[in-house]
């Protein structure tokens, strides 16, 4: 049996070209961040960092200094900056960090966080025990939220010939939007109201 096939005209094969294209490109903006996340975990691009469930038993007397910063996708609107922009901490040693995000718009507003640590040499050595990144952030209008992140650095940053003259490692956070799922009155995102912190003690 011979199956035939009957090409396309012109126009038609154009506009299936074009309808493909734009269910593509938008099936991809809205996979974006996971993908990133999927990528990243993968090939350690963009220092991928590592993740455990506490700082280890080994702090040496060595420190690294940790910059923070805090970015957003264009045309998201709300503030986000990180509340200290550097600390020094030992090798091994938990640091807690605080990221602030406000919405200052009249409507509930979802984002995203992802993120990356540089030099990519360090990023293996920077280990996050909690963050707040991939995860879905949901601020009410007005709403100003203290997101926490808990990270030490790993010693064994000095036994790496590439990673051990790293006296400043940057970590990075960028939000996305993100569609409102319906549920997300019930969400628990870990964020905290920043009027029930003291963070000047």
């Amino acid at each position: 049996m011979i199956c035939k096939f009957r090409a396309l005209p012109g126009k038609q094969k154009s506009l299936a070209a074009t309808v493909g294209t734009v269910l593509f490109m938008g099936a991809m903006g809205w996979a974006a961040v996971p993908l990133y996340d999927l990528f990243c975990r993968v090939t350690g691009y963009g220092g991928t960092t590592n993740v455990a469930d506490s700082a280890g038993d080994r702090i040496l007397e060595e420190t690294v200094r940790v910059r923070f910063d805090g970015s957003r996708a264009r045309g998201f609107p709300w503030e986000f900056r990180p509340v200290e922009r550097t600390m020094e901490v030992r090798l091994g040693e938990m640091g807690l960090a605080f990221y602030e995000a406000y919405n200052p718009t009249d409507e509930v507003i979802a984002g995203t966080a992802s993120y990356n640590v540089t030099p990519y040499s360090a990023g293996i050595y920077f280990t996050k025990i909690d963050c707040f990144c991939f995860e879905l952030q949901v601020l009410q209008p007005g709403e100003r939220v203290l997101m926490p992140v808990t990270f030490f650095v790993d010693p064994d940053m000095l036994d790496d010939h590439e990673a051990r003259d790293n006296h400043t490692i940057t970590l990075s956070y960028t939000f996305h939007p993100t569609d409102l799922p319906e549920n997300y009155a019930e969400l628990n995102t870990g964020a905290i109201p920043a009027e029930d912190m003291d963070l000047t003690q």
